[in-house]
């Protein structure tokens, strides 16, 4: 039972999201990450502290809106996701770069 609940916070988050934007709000240890679009905020939080073993102090969430894209005469869609802003408390911080 406690592995499949593990497996499924490990399935909520899908990957940072690396922008110019975002790396200015790393300065104010706030991190992006792509989550499941049925993750609520608790589950998300859990993930978060369950995967980077820090203390999470808040959470903003948002659906992207669609976006779309065009490849000669075909119009489709790109695939939407949900942005999770974490802020960290103070003494706490995730490395997303690593230094090999």
């Amino acid at each position: 039972m406690l592995e499949i609940q593990e497996r499924k916070l490990l399935d909520l988050i899908k990957y940072p999201i690396i922008t110019d934007k975002t790396t200015k709000l790393l300065e104010d240890n706030q991190y992006c990450f792509a989550v499941n679009k049925t993750a609520n905020k608790v589950n998300i939080k859990q993930a978060i502290e369950y995967l980077f073993n820090v203390k999470v102090k808040s959470i903003n969430t948002c659906n992207q809106p669609k976006q779309k894209r065009t490849v000669g005469k075909f119009i489709g869609n790109k695939p939407n996701y949900k942005k999770a802003i974490i802020t960290l408390k103070d003494n706490e911080t995730i490395n997303l770069f690593s230094e090999d």
